[in-house]
């Protein structure tokens, strides 16, 4: 199939975060679809991107919902909720609620839909116990929706190469690499059922295990460079995009 439009919704996972172009802006796996599926359809291919970082599933699709709708796109792909997990007062099921409603409108526009169970980050972040379980909910009910409404689902949770492998987050141990982008990218264009480049999916050699004392220095390095800055704007009520607007409203052609 031949999708003519693409609109990817979400948070700083669809955005591209942390995977750079020249210019310091980000690319990430969303870009990598579109290009590829502008290549299968022609010049008359338009993409939009309306993630935004820091946004939780409530604000997604209070502001990125009916711009999407109105661009009646052929796909759609929607990544939100992992936000919402980290915090304390956190309703998996009232999320899954919500986000099944979601899905319904955009498929009923008879628009094709990807959704993405989220990968494992309990390896590498603090507070596991906590989230751990919020997030296994609402990986579940991504799962049920998927199925009830015919979407397309993208299982990172089940992919190894995101739980074992720290080349595929960047510095902040929250957000993807390069690297990880690339196999996102791929996961889902495989998925669609499109040619896609064999070495996004490579997995980077895991560096060898650093000592322990040299392991707690860099956990104290990250705690202070991204952790503290995190629980800061929590205190103060602001989030990470709140000057940013999406980086591509509207439908355009992809060069």
């Amino acid at each position: 199939m031949t999708w003519r439009s693409y609109v990817a919704m979400g948070d700083s996972f669809t955005e591209g975060m942390d995977d750079p172009y020249p210019d310091g802006t980000f690319r990430g796996w969303a870009d990598l679809v579109a290009a590829r599926l502008a290549v299968e359809a022609g010049p008359d291919f338009g993409y939009a991107n309306l993630a935004i970082r820091g946004r939780l599933l409530n604000a997604v699709i209070a502001e990125q919902l009916e711009p999407t709708l109105a661009m009646r796109p052929d796909l759609v792909s929607f990544a939100a909720g992992g936000n919402d997990a980290l915090r304390r007062k956190a309703d998996p099921e009232a999320l899954i609620a919500r986000l099944d409603g979601v899905i319904e409108q955009i498929r009923a526009t008879g628009a094709d839909v990807v959704m993405f169970r989220f990968a494992d980050v309990s390896t590498h972040l603090p507070g596991q116990r906590i989230y751990g379980p919020r997030v296994a909910v609402l990986n579940r009910g991504v799962g049920e929706i998927a199925d009830r409404h015919g979407a397309h689902l993208i299982d990172l949770f089940a992919d190894d190469a995101f739980r074992n492998n720290p080349v595929m987050w960047s510095t902040d141990r929250i957000h993807l690499s390069p690297a990880g982008h690339r196999r996102v990218a791929a996961r889902v264009l495989t998925e669609l059922g499109v040619g896609v480049d064999e070495e996004w999916l490579l997995i980077p050699p895991a560096p060898a295990p650093t000592p322990w004392l040299l392991a707690r220095g860099a956990d104290l390095r990250w705690a202070g460079q991204h952790l503290a800055p995190w629980i800061k704007r929590r205190l103060q009520g602001r989030s990470s995009g709140d000057l940013v607007t999406a980086k591509r409203p509207t439908l355009g052609p992809v060069e």
